[in-house]
């Protein structure tokens, strides 16, 4: 399927899901290998979740609204049992602790992949009979949506834990020094109603004036990071948010995430191997502050996500080769109401910053230039860069 899946009518999303499972599982063997099914040998760590609670939660989350009736996200929303006893004091990711989850007792490795079988079979019987209508396939797409979300975090946390990807590791293409001069006007932000599947953070559609502005037609590479790190910008408090000082400080970071010297030159650890650095790919594994340090550097700035989504119509920029900082905190649109996932977007409201785009590991059916991806501004074990502004 590579339609979007916020229309996908009921026999692509049949096969959507099927899809979604086997890379899903796929990325699970890939832990499993190392002995890390076992959450025993998975090291507690805030970016990550020990993969065998994280394949049970996929199969709980897509249970608990499609086969067990729950209209929300609130613990007593679901109408049905579970077909695995205990699974809401195991799953649920808004009652069990991060911290927790190392702890748990969870159930063997096959008897949580017979959960997950069991469930998609429930799942894809009850689709069989839907209408085509966005009212009958929500959950059914919020579902495929937080299951090719949860696969991209298993694929961050290979990376993490320097473990290596299944197959042929993707190739990010070269970025390519140019820019774009776009026209101020006006720039819709959000979606609209009738359009199909719509988290509730894209709700709604709002217009946006925007001054004309100059950005980068790629991302900016390992080449151009180079000379930021010779230039002594990782030294230099002065191109530092007070933010990006005290993140500084704390990390004693000298480097992008990964990044290791050998004499003059650089490598990077890549899901276990270490790979000479390639000057003319993306740079990736960069923090907002880092980010934002490297744009005061180059005299430059990140661009809004208004600004984003602008240029993103052009066709001359290039996006969804990793996902992309932007200057815009997240925050909510307007009129903004959680939806029935009441989680999904209100806590991080404030706290965490917009991130467009999509990466290698994110699916085509997920892509969209009205996704707003969000993280906190520390985080750097995403498959993240940025492209700068002016």
């Amino acid at each position: 399927m590579n339609a979007s899946f916020r229309t996908a009518a009921p026999d692509a999303l049949a096969l959507a899901l099927q899809d979604a499972r086997v890379r899903s599982l796929a990325f699970f063997e890939q832990f499993a290998g190392a002995g890390m099914d076992d959450p025993f040998n998975v090291p507690l760590l805030p970016i990550v979740n020990p993969p065998l609670w994280e394949l049970g939660h996929i199969a709980w989350f897509a249970e608990w609204y499609l086969l067990r009736g729950a209209s929300s996200s609130a613990p007593e929303a679901a109408l049905r049992p579970s077909l695995l006893a205990g699974s809401d004091a195991w799953f649920d990711s808004n009652t069990v602790a991060h911290d927790t989850r190392w702890s748990l007792d969870l159930p063997p490795a096959s008897e949580i992949k017979a959960y997950c079988r069991a469930v998609l079979d429930g799942v894809l019987a009850r689709l069989d009979s839907e209408a085509h209508s966005d009212d009958a396939l929500y959950f059914y797409r919020l579902v495929l949506a937080h299951e090719d979300m949860h696969g991209e975090a298993f694929a961050y946390t290979l990376q993490t834990l320097g473990l290596p990807w299944p197959g042929s590791e993707p190739a990010v293409p070269s970025a390519a020094a140019a820019e774009l001069r776009l026209d101020g006007g006006m720039v819709e932000l959000g979606s609209r109603p009738g359009s199909g599947f719509v988290f509730d953070n894209e709700k709604w559609a709002q217009p946006c004036e925007l001054a004309p502005f100059r950005i980068d037609a790629t991302l900016v590479s390992n080449a151009d990071y180079s000379r930021f790190i010779a230039a002594g910008g990782y030294r230099e408090p002065r191109f530092w948010s007070e933010a990006g000082r005290t993140w500084l400080a704390q990390q004693q970071a000298d480097a992008p995430r990964g990044w290791r010297r050998e004499g003059d030159a650089w490598y990077a650890l890549r899901f276990g191997r270490p790979c000479p650095l390639l000057e003319s790919e993306p740079v990736r594994h960069v923090s907002l502050y880092e980010a934002q340090a490297y744009c005061a550097w180059a005299g430059r700035r990140l661009p809004s996500e208004a600004e984003w989504v602008r240029a993103a119509a052009h066709p001359g920029m290039r996006w969804g080769d990793l996902w992309e900082w932007t200057a815009s905190p997240f925050t909510a649109f307007p009129g903004f109401a959680p939806d029935a996932y009441r989680e999904y977007s209100a806590p991080y409201f404030g706290t965490h910053q917009v991130l467009r785009g999509a990466s290698f590991a994110t699916p085509e059916r997920l892509r969209s230039t009205a996704f707003r991806n969000f993280y906190s501004p520390q985080r750097s074990d995403m498959f993240v860069g940025f492209r700068t502004c002016a």
